[in-house]
């Protein structure tokens, strides 16, 4: 399918912020060796990483990259942008071996090599852009009777989950933490979107922020946000890493396009054939991420505390002294 000028322009956001966002995680741990090495590290409740450059600067970049994966929503459609975030895993996996020398053995390229491929996918079946003249649009997209009800069966499923298992399942079971998160970034990321188009517009010439619909998907956008990054944090605090990374990813990115296929109708206007292509593409992704976090420890070798030896002398000592 030809590539509409929008298009181009998300892919180049979406891309660029998988850049800065893969490149802040490396460089903010370059802050954080150096802090480690002159002060209490991060992990034991230090803060000297805060006098560090090299911090800064990777904090910097992750800002960079979150507004331009902000902006990319503005011009292209959600299954377009969501799924490229797995970019940043690749650049920071690749950067990680060059630069922190953190080993990327084969099955490591095997998961970059399948994320290129699956992104690549995507990005050559995906749909154009709806054109839109008016946050008044989206408002009216968002109020139709298949979104009300995605929306509505969302605040249902949270609430459940936030009033019901988390008391009881939250410190046993991933799968709450991260379905929250997840079902509440997919009318985030809407929300996001119509914001960034209320914006774009803006810019234009056609001022948006007249209108109490732009201010709404603020709110939600900022409620929404702090909702995901609470329970997260609860999330990566209680369960391995490498498993609520990949998980989170597929879980948040399969609901968002979810919810843009029934607000934005974004495969309307293709066919059976361009959708299958872009889900085949969509799974490569996932593969590759899931290959990427579950065996990006191969190789290393644990260290072992020096073995300690028993002499009958030391058995009888203890014995007597007992």
């Amino acid at each position: 399918m030809e590539a509409t000028k929008d298009n181009v322009t998300g892919l180049i956001l979406a891309v660029s912020s998988s850049v800065f966002i893969g490149s802040s995680f490396i460089i903010k741990k370059m802050g954080l060796r150096r802090a480690a090495t002159t002060g209490k590290r991060a992990a034991t409740g230090g803060h000297s990483y805060l006098l560090e450059p090299f911090w800064w600067i990777g904090m910097i970049s992750m800002i960079v990259g979150e507004i331009a994966n902000f902006a990319a929503y503005a011009f292209a459609p959600a299954i377009l942008v969501t799924p490229l975030g797995a970019l940043s895993i690749i650049f920071s996996a690749v950067l990680a071996h060059f630069i922190l020398k953190e080993r990327l053995h084969i099955f490591g390229v095997l998961g970059c090599a399948l994320c290129v491929v699956g992104s690549t996918t995507i990005v050559l079946h995906a749909p154009h852009e709806r054109i839109i003249h008016s946050v008044k649009e989206v408002w009216e997209l968002a109020t139709e009777p298949g979104f009300i009800l995605y929306t509505c069966a969302m605040i249902i499923v949270v609430n459940f989950l936030i009033f019901y298992c988390v008391p009881r399942y939250g410190q046993t079971h991933m799968i709450v933490y991260i379905g929250i998160c997840s079902f509440t970034g997919s009318i985030t990321v809407m929300s996001v979107k119509a914001v960034g188009i209320a914006l774009k517009l803006t810019f234009e010439g056609t001022n948006q922020f007249k209108y109490f619909q732009t201010w709404f998907f603020t709110l939600i956008v900022l409620g929404c946000c702090l909702l995901q990054i609470n329970y997260l944090n609860k999330a990566l605090d209680t369960f391995n890493t490498a498993v609520v990374s990949p998980v989170y990813y597929v879980m948040f990115t399969t609901f968002t396009i979810f919810a843009s296929m029934i607000m934005f109708k974004d495969w309307a206007s293709q066919n059976a054939s361009q959708i299958a292509t872009e889900m085949c593409g969509f799974v490569t992704i996932l593969s590759g991420t899931f290959l990427l976090h579950k065996t990006k420890d191969m190789g290393e070798k644990p260290v072992l505390p020096p073995p300690v030896f028993i002499t009958p002398e030391h058995t009888r000592n203890d014995s007597e002294a007992i």
